[in-house]
């Protein structure tokens, strides 16, 4: 590995059985030629423990950034669809670092905005949902042109990443990582002789823009999810979603591929 990429941050939730687990692996590190900072802003590679979850967190609180790569560490009892290396084997991922055994991935990134204020970045989904026991109504466009309007509990917008979540729970497709695009699905809509959606997951081009307007009949405080963070905004109206131009770079073992990890997580 050059040496403009020996700068670690390691990521993970205060836990002092985990401290010293990892501390084998920082001794390790450091003899491979590797700096530990506390702090991520100066990071070349910023390191997550803890399973995709600690993932998504540690890309959202370290800001998306373009200019360093991001690792998963999981442990054994942790879905790790974003982590190629097992918190019990350090000897084969700072081996892998240093000999370059790696393989540089990008995962879309879909960036939000509400009301055409806050723009905020998600590599798994965003979803919007009612917080009270009635449906959400949501008039859908695509490109600002109507599409149709849904009745239900919500709505899931997923990255290709993403797909493997929320969005396969509500029966949602797997998709690719590779393929530019965004997945919607549907969470629990009306479908009789009154009310009619597409009752399917819908996939759109990355060159698309999908709009969701909230019919303010009120359902005041939906909550919009971000990845694994929740916010409620009172008065929503639009939510505009887009493929972001980022791109998440993260590191892979070169015989890993994600359906290889799609196929050790499900099947």
């Amino acid at each position: 590995m050059s040496n403009n990429r020996q700068n670690l941050f390691f990521y993970y939730p205060p836990n002092k059985e985990l401290d010293i687990k990892l501390q084998p692996l920082f001794k390790l590190a450091e003899e491979n030629g590797f700096t530990i900072l506390d702090d991520s802003k100066n990071a070349n590679i910023i390191i997550s423990v803890g399973g995709d979850g600690t993932f998504l967190q540690a890309v959202r609180k370290t800001g998306f950034r373009q200019d360093c790569l991001y690792v998963g560490i999981r442990r054994e009892d942790e879905a790790g669809l974003y982590c190629d290396f097992n918190i019990d084997d350090f000897d084969t991922m700072v081996d892998s670092m240093v000999n370059a055994d790696l393989e540089v991935r990008r995962f879309p990134v879909i960036e939000a905005t509400v009301d055409n204020e806050s723009t905020m970045l998600c590599l798994n989904e965003c979803s919007l949902r009612s917080t009270l026991i009635k449906t959400i109504v949501v008039d859908v466009f695509i490109d600002d042109r109507p599409f149709e309007t849904f009745r239900g509990d919500g709505l899931v917008v997923a990255t290709p990443t993403g797909s493997t979540g929320y969005n396969k729970s509500t029966k949602g497709a797997v998709i690719d990582p590779k393929l530019p695009c965004f997945q919607v699905s549907e969470i629990a809509s009306l479908n009789n002789n009154r009310y009619r959606t597409l009752g399917s997951p819908f996939v759109l081009s990355g060159e698309r823009t999908l709009k969701l307007s909230v019919q303010q009949d009120g359902n005041d405080y939906p909550i919009i999810g971000m990845d694994n963070e929740a916010y409620s905004i009172r008065n929503i109206k639009d939510l505009s979603i887009n493929l972001s131009d980022r791109v998440i770079k993260t590191v892979k073992m070169k015989d890993n591929t994600f359906w290889d990890r799609v196929k050790r997580t499900f099947l």
